[in-house]
């Protein structure tokens, strides 16, 4: 169903996920995406829901050790003691031994308590064998030039706002040359792009949905994806992105609606939270 990406920790992460960002019934949803051939779960302390993925991914009957789960630590818990007890409960929460990644979820920069030393305790459960793999979301370069430089230990993934309008081209090139996966959350923006002409035309000449289309650039950029969907009809539209591909016309042609720090949806990562 998916193609995967292997990560520098040589782990096989599967190129489309699932999102469960703001679901409204997370755990039926994860046990239908599940079901359906989803092998990529991805949740947050931040979702409040971890419980809720965990009955899914019990109730969805496929083996725990097929399924890659991924959830992220909150901002407050950036202290030491505080990202060890909560990760801990993370795992309590969904009923697992260990997590297949663990994410700091945004860098806090300005926070007194210094992301370096989050990264450094990251780097300690991993070492645990609690968190099969460790990464950042929503990090610039100069946050990874820190970590990276202080510790020697590369993140696997940098989990990062992309989709057509806003490119995040910078940080995917920083990544690219550190051997750092991309993963792409808000894929699919905020829906307006699914109406841009130039998406909706290639569409329509594939015989394909917009969103089809957008899914498959990412994965033709070599990103990780995780679409969300609380419709099963969606959740397979969305999965449907292998059998066919983009030109390299196409594929520029997306590119090309990139507006930079315009088309950004969410809050910078140095201002978010002040």
């Amino acid at each position: 169903m998916t193609t995967t990406i292997e990560l520098n920790s040589g782990a096989q992460l599967p190129q489309l996920g699932f999102g469960t960002s703001q679901a409204a019934t997370p755990a039926a949803s994860v046990a239908a995406a599940l079901q359906i051939g989803y092998r990529h779960v991805d949740t947050a302390q931040m979702y409040g829901n971890e419980a809720e993925v965990g009955e899914g991914i019990r109730a969805s009957g496929v083996a725990r050790e097929d399924i890659f789960v991924t959830t992220k630590l909150h901002n407050p818990n950036h202290d030491p003691a505080d990202a060890r007890r909560t990760f801990t409960e993370s795992l309590r929460r969904m009923g697992l031994d260990y997590v297949d990644l663990f994410l700091i979820h945004w860098p806090m920069p300005f926070l007194q308590i210094d992301y370096l030393h989050t990264w450094e305790t990251l780097i300690e459960l991993r070492d645990s064998g609690r968190a099969a793999s460790i990464g950042v979301s929503n990090f610039q370069p100069d946050h990874l030039d820190r970590i990276i430089g202080a510790t020697g230990v590369v993140p696997a993934v940098n989990q990062i706002e992309v989709h057509p309008y806003f490119a995040n081209n910078e940080v995917r090139e920083f990544a690219k040359s550190h051997g750092i996966a991309i993963e792409a959350w808000s894929p699919l923006g905020k829906g307006d792009e699914l109406t841009d002409p130039v998406i909706s035309g290639i569409a329509e000449r594939l015989g394909r949905s917009p969103a089809q289309v957008v899914l498959r650039w990412h994965i033709q950029r070599g990103d990780v994806v995780i679409p969300k969907s609380d419709r099963e009809e969606r959740m397979r539209q969305n999965a449907d992105v292998f059998s066919f591909e983009l030109t390299d016309t196409d594929m520029a042609a997306i590119a090309a609606l990139d507006r930079g720090e315009d088309g950004r949806r969410s809050a910078h990562p140095n201002v978010l939270g002040k």
